[in-house]
């Protein structure tokens, strides 16, 4: 056993063997050599070795834990559970085996037996913990049950019924109880009776929140319209703690409420349960009146009550009758909130919520007021005004924010945008004084002015000032050189520079990031997106495997936080893990990542290092099976993760993420057939069977053409869907989404050149079951799909042709389209090959029949079906163009290599002397990657060569 925990598998095994030797029958013996086979890969051996033990139903506590290890790391939970059900068998008063039984029905999600088997613990040991582990069981089936008439009328009553009985045999005990109570109550709908327990005396066991009993109160109060209640409730909350922003929002929706259902409060007893109500605007005003004077005794500053004054008036002239209670422009609270909280970074996210309250024209106007009171020093008449310390700094900086949202840079001219990026940098760099003292793992102060700097310049970049965006990369390199771990820094660059077409320094980028958990799934589409489209294709495997790890640990890590919280009685934690687990297997980038990632493979494997048949065993993959959750996918992607300080009008909108997970979804539907459709090709697979259709259609082949041929017409249907999707010519902010690929793929003509191929198939296929006397017409339909695709993929060359990194009036532009299309023609020869490899599998039968044929009637000339030469010209012509592109490629890695970079006069005069060396490490990196990515397509292209020679039939 020290072995394994070491490490040290090989020595584990010889160590099991020499104990067996001794005693033959060591049950533990022989799964811990189990577990040494299974981890040094001898997976089938070590499986034969623990059912020969699990079939002796062991009793002994090490040989079941070992078998629990073992099975685990199997990924066969459901053999744990066989394990147990023997063990209590044998042992039924065991409550150790009886609880290891419950999770290990637990982790398989049996909540039925997990019910039978939490009733037979309780019975055994009487201890409230089991009874409710049974209850919480019937949560779940009513959860997990299709049909919602079903929970509601059956399982939920049930565990109702099931806590009733406990509660009048006054046998509760836990808090998790109560809460177990009150979510059953509110599931059924029954929010009086929930309500009533939780103001009750069991209400008085929950302690473990904050508020906890408030809360559930305040949830109650809102789904049965009890406003009054909620109104007083809120008010009594705000009184105690006048900073708690969500008893605000309830006050004024409750204080709405009533006065649009003109309440008025009883004359003679208490308002409401829970006291005195407000039912007035006037009553309204008053209370956030007095919370402000309250707040200016206090020993600390508090931002609610002056938040709640704008909230108010927000409300108020949305109801169109702000004027009558002179609440006090909001211009001026503004100003006076920021005199009060301008040096705390949340004063910019506090007032960015109410600056719609501004009109227009006062905008310049209200920023010079902000700017007025910040004090900052010249040091010259002409020179900028710096600031003294880090308060005026974050005072400055609010105002900045606030001026790139209020639209007052997006407004201004080249110059004046060039101007205000220099006075930020200034800025930034004067501000990195303030910073000396900070750890790497720190934020300097002043990186926002650098950030905001480079969002001037990506504007400029937008609007066809090629320049600006090497000046945006220059300073975020040198932003990140001051601030080491700026996420921010890191995520703009990642977007540039896939921008540009460059992979490489993004790689390195990403994992600086350190991306955890959940995170794969949330930003991992910024790496996933252009890893395989941009030619780097041993990093785009490593970025799928990122993904798919964590993908896959989510389903074994989600049993394990379930486990723990029946053990902890943690129980309404228990649906929010199943629905986060079920989010996430229907997570769209999860289905992205898997289904690129065995294209992928395809690509540079089949009929390379493997068969393609054996590589699409290898994956399981079959072209009737879809397991894609199309009618679920779950668009799980941060697509805010990039800050911006843009307008409303420029930002990310609600209608920007429904387009962008339309275009995902469409890419991802036309990626999932061709997968499909590839893996159909091996299935094909020739059976000599000449004209008898019978023993075909028995032999079940036909029927894998109709899969194919059906696939491919859904190939052809969402192609249409795409094609209609890009007429609309969608623009997303730089910094929301990005496109797909399926513009470029349309647009080259890597679409029409992939379905055709998937036609000639069919062709093919029609061939070999008619033969060759009397198919004429299809030899020759065949010879010119041959003609038109050698047409087609020649097209497909001719727009990768081009340089990648030219260089035009000193300044570089790079274009990661050419290298896309490059990408997309190494795909399709591959297809084509594999289509290739299939047509010849059918013509060497009919050769070497016809050769024999030739051999019997001893004729010298027995003429050769046309489809033979237009099949050798077809490969030979294939050969030529793959050479050809090789060639090219050649070409490019020689034209990148003595691109001279150093040389480029950036005559842009507002590069400082510390900023050149940031050009040239950015130029060097873009230039590094373009030279990277044609190597690797260069490689593949040669693999692809070989193939192509051994297809001479």
């Amino acid at each position: 056993a020290d072995y394994l925990d070491n490490g040290n598998n090989k020595m584990a095994i010889q160590q099991a063997d020499k104990l067996l030797k001794k005693h033959k029958d060591l049950h533990c013996a022989k799964v811990l050599k189990a577990i040494g086979l299974q981890r040094t890969g001898k997976q089938d051996e070590a499986y034969a070795l623990a059912q020969e033990v699990a079939a002796l139903e062991p009793t002994d506590d090490n040989s079941l834990q070992a078998l629990t290890i073992l099975y685990r790391e199997m990924h066969r939970p459901e053999l744990v559970t066989k394990l147990y059900e023997a063990a209590v068998k044998k042992v039924p008063n065991s409550e150790e085996y009886h609880s290891h039984l419950f999770m290990a029905y637990a982790r398989v999600g049996e909540y039925k037996k997990m019910q039978q088997a939490g009733m037979a613990l309780y019975k055994i040991v009487p201890k409230n913990p089991y009874y409710f582990w049974s209850v919480m069981s019937l949560i779940m089936q009513s959860i997990s049950a299709q049909d919602e008439n079903l929970s509601k009328t059956m399982f939920l009553p049930l565990a109702e019924r099931m806590v009733e009985k406990m509660v009048k045999e006054d046998k509760i005990e836990a808090e998790a109880e109560v809460e177990l109570y009150y979510m059953i109550l509110e599931r059924l709908e029954k929010y009086k009776e929930a309500l009533d327990v939780v103001r009750g005396k069991l209400g008085e066991k929950l302690t473990s929140e904050l508020q906890s009993r408030e809360n559930k109160c305040m949830a109650m109060y809102k789904k049965l319209h009890r406003w009054p209640e909620c109104n007083a409730l809120a008010r009594r909350l705000l009184l105690k703690n006048s900073d708690d922003w969500q008893f605000y929002i309830t006050y004024f929706d409750s204080v709405f409420q009533l006065i649009d259902e003109s309440w008025t409060p009883p004359a003679e007893e208490e308002h409401s349960l829970e006291g005195e109500v407000h039912c007035s605007i006037e009553q309204a005003v008053n209370f956030i009146e007095e919370r402000i004077t309250e707040e200016s005794k206090s020993s600390r500053p508090l931002r609610g009550p002056y938040l709640a004054k704008l909230e108010l008036i927000r409300r108020l002239r949305h109801r169109g009758c702000n004027d009558e209670y002179k609440l006090g422009d909001p211009e001026e609270l503004m100003f006076q909130y920021f005199k009060k909280f301008g040096d705390k970074p949340c004063c910019f996210t506090d007032l960015k919520v109410f600056v719609d309250l501004l009109p227009p024209s006062q905008y310049t106007k209200f920023i010079r007021q902000l700017l007025d009171v910040i004090p900052l020093a010249a040091a010259a008449d002409n020179e900028v005004a710096l600031p003294g310390d880090i308060k005026a700094l974050q005072q400055h900086l609010c105002v900045v924010q606030l001026s790139r949202l209020l639209g007052i840079y997006h407004a201004m001219e080249k110059k004046q945008k060039l101007a205000v990026v220099r006075e930020l940098m200034l800025r930034y760099r004067h501000g990195l004084e303030f910073g000396k003292s900070c750890l790497k793992t720190e934020l300097q102060f002043s990186d926002y002015y650098c950030l905001l700097a480079v969002h001037l310049l990506l504007d400029l970049w937008l609007e066809g000032e090629e320049a600006a965006v090497w000046q945006c990369l220059t300073l975020l390199e040198e932003g990140l050189s001051h601030s080491p771990s700026n996420a921010q820094f890191k995520l703009l660059l990642i977007r540039i520079y896939c921008r540009l077409g460059a992979f490489e320094p993004v790689s390195e980028l990403y994992s600086s990031l350190d991306a955890k958990h959940i995170q794969h799934d949330t930003i991992g589409y910024l790496l996933t997106r252009y890893a395989g489209s941009l030619g780097h294709y041993a990093a785009a495997s490593q970025s799928c495997n990122f993904a798919l790890r964590f993908f896959h640990s989510n389903q074994k890590d989600t049993s394990e936080y379930i486990i723990q919280a029946y053990k902890y009685g943690a129980f309404e934690k228990i649906p929010e893990f199943i629905a986060f687990r079920n989010r996430l297997n229907s997570s769209l980038h999860f289905a992205q990542v898997r289904t690129e990632r065995m294209l992928l493979d395809l690509l540079l494997e089949a009929n390379i290092s493997t068969s393609l048949e054996e590589s699409i065993k290898s994956m399981s993959l079959s072209p009737e099976e879809d397991d894609i959750p199309w009618k679920d996918l779950r668009d799980n992607r941060d697509l805010t993760v990039l800050f911006s300080w843009d307008p409303k009008d420029r930002d990310i909108s609600e209608e920007h993420r429904k387009l962008s997970l339309e275009e995902e979804t469409l890419w991802l539907r036309i990626r999932s057939l061709t997968l499909r459709l590839v893996s159909g090709l091996p299935t094909l697979g020739h059976t000599i069977q000449p004209k008898n259709s019978e023993k075909t259609a028995e032999n079940g082949v036909s029927s894998k053409i109709d899969t194919i041929r059906a696939l491919l017409q859904q190939l052809e249907a969402a192609v249409d869907s795409g094609k209609k999707f890009l007429e609309q010519k969608i623009q997303y902010p730089v910094l929301g989404p990005p496109p797909t690929r399926m513009a470029g793929f349309f647009s080259n003509g890597s679409c029409q050149c992939q379905t055709s191929l998937f036609y000639l198939v069919s062709d093919i296929y029609e061939l070999d079951t008619n033969g060759l006397e009397d198919s004429a017409e299809i030899q020759e339909r065949i010879g010119n799909s041959f003609k038109s695709l050698v047409e087609r993929l020649t097209d497909l060359f001719n727009k990768c042709k081009g340089d990648l990194i030219e260089v035009r009036d000193g300044t570089l532009k790079t274009h990661p389209n050419l290298l896309e299309n490059l990408v997309f023609f190494v795909e399709t020869i591959s297809i084509a090959l594999w289509v290739s490899s299939y047509c010849d599998s059918v013509l060497r039968p009919f050769k070497s029949n016809l050769q024999k044929k030739k051999k019997k009637k001893k004729e010298s000339s027995v003429a050769m079906p046309p489809v033979f030469t237009h099949f050798l010209d077809y490969v030979t012509e294939l050969q030529t163009l793959t050479s050809n592109v090789i060639d090219h490629i050649k070409g490019l890695e020689i034209i990148l290599t003595a691109l001279k970079l150093e040389e480029l006069s950036l005559k842009d005069t507002l590069l400082l002397q510390e900023e050149k060396k940031f050009t040239k490490t950015v130029q060097g990196k873009v230039q590094s990657s373009y030279h990277h990515s044609v190597q690797e397509i260069g490689e593949l292209l040669k693999k692809r060569l070989d193939t192509i020679k051994k297809l001479k039939i």
